[in-house]
């Protein structure tokens, strides 16, 4: 993690305008395309929930803006950053789930699976005090929404990306998916949003390579 220094970081004058606000967090929500994606899960018996969020983080933690938190007044960079889900128990209650996010994927899926086993037997709705090296992920399967809004509170300095994905749909002969991505403008724009999009298609185009079969 390193610090950014305020007096040759480009972006200082839009973080002192948009820290101020009340409200400074956007959301943009699309469609991504799942084609390729779904039967190549299907064939590799690739839990689809596991692979979303591994393509999700991975593309979040190749843009420096996804990985920039705001701490006291300062803004900080990690090195990697990590997925935080909503897991759906037996009860129709949730529990979050935390878990170490790492480039291989056979690594990352197989301790994601032991993750949600645990937690699911050990629910919580907190989250270790202080720590932002994170991704908030949430998904709303049973709709194609085109419009998302997350629970926070009104805190300026909240600098934790959150995203959601829902129901997917057919288009013609394409499967897609609505996805939501929710940033702080002090820190990151609609350019910064665009490429982030773009890296999640592109991975999801490339399956094959992306994700070995475990």
């Amino acid at each position: 993690m390193r610090q950014i220094d305020f007096e040759t970081w480009p972006r200082r004058q839009h973080f002192d305008v948009y820290s101020q606000y009340d409200h400074p967090h956007f959301n943009m929500c699309a469609n991504v395309e799942l084609t390729t994606l779904l039967p190549f899960l299907k064939e590799q018996k690739i839990s689809f929930t596991i692979a979303m969020v591994y393509i999700l983080t991975r593309a979040a933690n190749e843009i420096p803006e996804f990985r920039q938190r705001i701490r006291k007044g300062h803004v900080v960079e990690h090195e990697l950053i990590h997925p935080s889900i909503t897991l759906l128990k037996d009860d129709d209650l949730f529990t979050f789930c935390t878990f170490d996010y790492g480039v291989d994927f056979s690594f990352f899926a197989t301790n994601a699976l032991k993750q949600m086993a645990h937690m699911k037997e050990n629910p919580t709705l907190e989250d270790e005090p202080g720590q932002d090296d994170l991704l908030y992920m949430t998904a709303i399967p049973w709709v194609s929404f085109t419009s998302f809004m997350h629970p926070a509170n009104h805190d300026p300095s909240d600098s934790v990306p959150r995203i959601a994905w829902g129901k997917f749909f057919e288009e013609g002969n394409r499967l897609k998916m609505p996805l939501s991505v929710q940033g702080h403008h002090a820190l990151m724009d609609g350019l910064h949003m665009g490429r982030y999009y773009g890296k999640v298609q592109d991975y999801l185009h490339q399956t094959g390579v992306l994700l070995d079969a475990i």
